[in-house]
């Protein structure tokens, strides 16, 4: 014991202190949630758990059972024939299969409750009056907002498929059908798992959509147990088991990943050849890849148009301008807060020499594997617990009165996007950085250069195409992000979310298009340059 504390002693520096310090400083949420879980829960738990509890399981396995198997469909299929076959317009359908992620999933389900309402497009045309508001149109609106996650990742991994195994299996006397069900689709297993635990993550995570469906979920518990009960011990103990629930899905695809493997050789690495396919195979291919794009991207776009022309002139306001504003103030000082505190623990990390503290870095980027409501759960009890410290001590020891300095205020709310975006900012960064390897670094050392200046002159410039993506899917993030905002935020600032929510929870679903279409546009920019990235690096 008494080594390793000379050994802790001696390879502590500046930069160990300071990556301890923002490492506990980010993950206080996490720790508060599971500190106040020894308090007990609230006096209406017992009632929550023999009424309530067992239906925020059930539809939340409904809803993971059933947006698992639409977003395998449409993703793996999608991603699939983009990869292998020539189709028409093949290279628009690749980055228009993508947009779906520009659009968060509320606002989809605001526009298809608006699509399938009575007086809605498919009753003029069709003369059909089809029910949304149930668990398989949320299922529905989830699935074909959220399968880009599943696209992506198994795109990712044909366009990488060595066409030598495509080969073999065809002079085994394969078809083209059995070998993409027995060879390629276990191969690309763990790729478009990863994909599909990021899709019930955000599942698990939807707030608004669930909530204008009017289905229970664990997050709609969580608010209600807050606000309508005024308990917020039973509302961290549904954070709790919300928490739990990720961390499980989480473990199984570690576990899964580590388990399937398999070797590519590079020095015989061919890249798999698209095929040309008879016209009536190519008109097929097609309908399936352009099915996920219309539903997921152009039918509501074209519905929120349609709404925002009839409602342009009475939402369209100087209200509705100093929202704009607000959001997009807040969302640029979020992401440049999130992609410092990045920067801060890989390069912290890097100067480091205490490789337990390195390891406590990975803890930092756990927050965007926990819903937002339970983020801004764990934000606001320290929170408003320093405000209530600090109020006390300036009564008591100045006799002055003041405010709440940090609960309530922008300063906690961009803490708390901080804690949950982190992992987007911080992942791209780390894998440029890996790229770069330790040869500049060294040899600016050896030329008597610090660290500081190393990273300024050297390191800064060549990472900046992946700090810029960073800032801008952050930036994509905080726009979209409702639940952890309509806690947090103050009374006196409103976001364009928030505001599409209020519009559409008062039953003025036309009204929330402009807002929907500002955030929706604002989105598709870094959509577009995810994709262009992965076009670049394949």
């Amino acid at each position: 014991m008494k080594n390793l504390f000379l050994h802790i002693k001696r390879d502590t520096t500046k930069w160990s202190i300071a990556l301890l310090t923002i490492v506990l400083f980010i993950t206080i949420p996490v720790f508060t949630i599971f500190i106040n879980l020894f308090y007990g829960p609230g006096e209406t738990w017992s009632h929550l758990v023999n009424k309530l509890l067992p239906n925020y399981v059930s539809n939340s396995f409904i809803l993971i059972v059933g947006t698992s198997f639409l977003t395998l469909l449409f993703g793996i299929s999608s991603a699939w024939i983009v990869s292998r076959y020539k189709i028409p317009l093949r290279k628009t359908l690749e980055w228009l299969l993508i947009l779906p992620l520009a659009i968060p999933s509320y606002i989809t389900a605001y526009a298809y409750a608006g699509i399938f309402d009575y007086g809605g497009v498919v009753e003029k045309l069709f003369n059909l009056k089809i029910d949304m508001m149930n668990h398989f149109g949320l299922i529905f609106v989830l699935s074909i907002s959220l399968y880009p996650y599943v696209y992506v990742a198994s795109r990712a991994f044909f366009l990488n498929q060595s066409s030598n195994i495509i080969e073999a299996s065809k002079l085994l006397g394969a078809s083209e059908k059995k070998t993409f069900f027995k060879l390629i689709l276990p191969l690309a297993r763990p790729a478009f798992i990863g994909g599909l635990i990021l899709v019930l993550m955000e599942v698990l995570n939807d707030y608004g959509a669930a909530k204008y469906y009017g289905i229970n979920t664990f997050t709609t518990g969580i608010f209600r147990a807050w606000f309508s009960l005024e308990e917020p011990d039973t509302a961290i103990y549904l954070s709790a088991i919300l928490v739990l629930i990720i961390f499980v899905l989480i473990t199984l695809e570690k576990q899964q990943r580590k388990r399937i493997g398999y070797f590519n050789a590079t020095k015989n690495h061919k890249r798999v050849q698209r095929e040309s396919v008879t016209l009536s195979i190519r008109i097929i291919f097609f309908v399936t890849v352009f099915i996920p794009v219309l539903l997921g991207f152009l039918l509501p776009l074209f519905q929120l148009l349609y709404w925002a022309y009839l409602t342009f002139t009475e939402v369209f306001t100087s209200e509705f301008l100093s929202i704009s504003l607000q959001s997009l103030l807040i969302a640029l000082s979020s992401a440049f807060v999130t992609v410092l505190f990045a920067l801060s623990l890989l390069f912290f990390a890097k100067w480091n020499r205490l490789s337990i503290i390195n390891m406590l870095t990975k803890f930092s980027v756990l927050g965007y594997a926990i819903p937002g409501a339970v983020i801004a759960v764990g934000v606001l009890i320290p929170t408003l617990a320093i405000d209530k410290w600090v109020v006390t001590i300036f009564r008591e020891y100045f006799n002055f009165k003041i405010g709440f300095i940090l609960n309530g205020t922008i300063l906690a709310l961009v803490y708390a996007y901080t804690v949950r975006y982190l992992a987007v900012a911080y992942n791209p960064i780390e894998a440029s950085t890996l790229k770069l390897g330790k040869s500049l670094s060294e040899a600016s050392k050896l030329l008597r250069k610090g660290n500081i200046e190393t990273f300024f002159k050297i390191e800064f410039p060549l990472l900046k195409s992946a700090i810029l993506s960073a800032f801008i899917l952050v930036f994509v993030d905080v726009m979209k992000e409702l639940p952890l905002t309509l806690i947090l935020k103050p009374y006196h600032i409103n976001t364009l979310a928030v505001k599409a929510y209020e519009y559409a929870s008062d039953e003025l679903i036309a009204e929330a298009a402009l807002p929907s279409l500002f955030i929706i546009f604002t989105g598709v920019i870094p959509v577009l340059f995810l994709n262009r990235l992965i076009a670049k690096e394949n």
